[in-house]
């Protein structure tokens, strides 16, 4: 299946072929539109002029890194604070996955373990890693035993509740009106 995420051909290309971008596009992916947040690995990649790689991520002068995100158009509406937590995470990669954001989930025996190890990283809630968990199944084909009950309500079938569950620009408009519903009914 194709990533969908950006909206953006060559950015949705990228998210489907590098772990590491489609993991700092969750990252991103906080009081921002999805497709900003999904779309800035993309153009981090662009003005690294190289490919991702979560060991020079982290090993950035970290004054760089952040103007690297807030040169206009800034990557996140909170440039520098979201170059921090795109570093440290970039670093606990390199330190527990030898740099590979797939290692998160490669060996993974069921999907409690992988929820267990989304909770570990560095600016993952609880809501964001069973996301990340549900993107991760549903889109991706990464269906460890127990991995839509790991998901929580994020790993149900047809509904339309979060990222992985955008797949096209009508899937992503359903998305957004259940949110939206979502926030009237906690009014």
């Amino acid at each position: 299946m194709r990533i969908q995420l950006a909206q953006q051909p060559d950015a949705d290309a990228l998210l489907g072929r590098s772990p590491l971008a489609l993991l700092l596009g969750m990252l991103l992916d906080q009081q921002i539109p999805m497709e900003w947040a999904f779309a800035g690995p993309y153009t981090i990649e662009a003005r690294m002029g190289r490919d991702l790689d979560a060991a020079a991520i982290a090993s950035y002068e970290p004054s760089e890194f952040e103007a690297l995100l807030a040169a206009k158009p800034a990557v996140h509406r909170y440039p520098r604070a979201m170059a921090g937590r795109i570093q440290l995470l970039a670093a606990y990669l390199v330190e527990h996955y030898d740099g590979s954001a797939d290692g998160i989930w490669t060996d993974v025996d069921d999907g409690a373990e992988l929820l267990r190890r989304l909770l570990a990283l560095p600016g993952f809630g609880k809501q964001k890693a069973q996301i990340f968990l549900a993107l991760l199944g549903k889109q991706l084909g990464v269906r460890p035993r127990g991995w839509r009950e790991a998901a929580g309500p994020y790993g149900e079938e047809g509904v339309h509740r979060s990222v992985a569950d955008v797949v096209d620009p009508d899937s992503l408009a359903k998305v957004r009106e259940a949110k939206q519903e979502a926030k009237r009914a906690a009014k």
